[in-house]
């Protein structure tokens, strides 16, 4: 009796054992098949973070705070007036900017002035020599029959030769007033220009105390402070762009054989997990991994090695479209798959492009409207 009951459990034993064999050997075949179809196309990583521009701003001149118009998390747009300095002093140097271009002006009126002088001193030195000329022919013939003494005549010569030096010296006079004036005219003297450039400088500087927001943005890392001392290239907050962000997914050594620059790319955040899919393009891969641009790299030349294994930053450019829709911030962490499934891309990346990669016209400013109240300064002293 117990050897019949032993045999049908034998048997259901041995069935349920090949099952669960056969169980393992289908999920390894099918775990085969979804790496050789899925896992083996595409590179993943969790190393990986949002970077971006991050814009400081900075004073172009010296001065103190005295509004400031925009704080942290706050939007603001290029061209926006953040930071208002204390405008005395510029206004005083550019008052004495004034002062300077018109007693410039003045000053080379003067010379041209010398000039003319100096054309009229040698006209009067001319006539000077022809009154002693004559007076000398009419003597002469005094002299000989002893009319005149000898000495009158010798002294009516040296007038004449007197004459004549004067003459050389006005003339010489007159080359060096016109070695500084001839060429060119009043307001286009190089001293006028120089006090012009001046006064143009001047008006630059007290446009500059009021710092303008260079990009659109939101404001991060404000240290400024109401009365603090503005110097030129010292931090005062910093504005980051968040239509301008990508990850940098750092790849372990051995991960990058098959990446190529174009290759797509998809990345999730964990700010909003796996419901909001980035959609992104591999730009570039790093000239040097993390340790080599580190503060202190690391020298593996000395003391005991230990080998470790190195990642690269690779760029993943993100749409733009998609960033507006689900914002992301500086330094979040995300993870990046990349599809390796094509590899005839370049390795290194493109060559820099023609056009400028960023720029802004919001710190331009309006010289020619510096130039025209310059040019009406000149012509008031004119």
């Amino acid at each position: 009796m117990s050897t019949d009951t032993t045999q049908p459990n034998e048997k259901k034993r041995k069935a349920l054992l090949a099952g669960i064999t056969l169980a393992f050997i289908a999920a390894g075949v099918a775990y085969a098949a979804y790496y050789q179809i899925v896992l083996s196309k595409v590179q993943e990583t969790d190393n990986a973070y949002v970077g971006g521009n991050l814009v400081n701003l900075s004073s172009q001149v010296t001065g103190n705070v005295t509004e400031i118009r925009a704080d942290e998390t706050q939007m603001v747009q290029a061209g926006a007036p953040l930071i208002q300095l204390d405008a005395a002093d510029a206004d005083i140097a550019l008052q004495q900017a004034d002062a300077r271009l018109g007693a410039a002006v003045r000053q080379q009126r003067q010379r041209y002035a010398d000039v003319a002088q100096y054309d009229a001193t040698i006209a009067q030195r001319k006539l000077q020599l022809k009154n002693a000329e004559d007076d000398l022919a009419r003597r002469k013939p005094l002299a000989a029959d002893h009319t005149v003494s000898g000495e009158e005549v010798e002294h009516a010569r040296q007038a004449v030769d007197d004459a004549r030096a004067a003459i050389a010296v006005a003339v010489k006079q007159e080359e060096a007033a016109k070695a500084g004036v001839s060429g060119v005219g009043v307001a286009q003297h190089p001293a006028v220009q120089a006090a012009k450039a001046d006064y143009v400088q001047a008006w630059l500087a007290a446009r500059r105390n009021t710092i303008l927001a260079p990009v659109s943005g939101y404001v991060a890392k404000r240290s400024v402070q109401i009365g603090a001392r503005a110097t030129p290239g010292t931090s005062l907050m910093a504005i980051v762009p968040l239509d301008q962000l990508w990850v940098d997914a750092n790849f372990k050594e051995s991960e990058l054989k098959h990446i190529r620059v174009g290759q797509p790319a998809k990345v999730e955040a964990d700010m909003y997990g796996g419901k909001v899919e980035f959609h992104g393009r591999v730009v570039g891969l790093s000239a040097g991994t993390g340790s080599a641009f580190s503060l202190l790299p690391a020298q593996n030349a000395s003391g005991n090695w230990i080998k470790v294994v190195q990642r690269l930053p690779v760029r993943i450019a993100l749409d733009p479209k998609e960033l507006k829709e689900h914002p992301l911030r500086i330094g979040l962490s995300t993870t990046v798959s990349v599809d390796i499934s094509k590899t005839d891309g370049p390795v290194l990346g493109a060559a820099m492009p023609q056009t400028p990669v960023y720029t802004t016209q919001a710190l331009a400013q309006p010289l020619q409207q510096a130039a025209t109240d310059a040019d009406a300064i000149i012509a008031h002293n004119l």
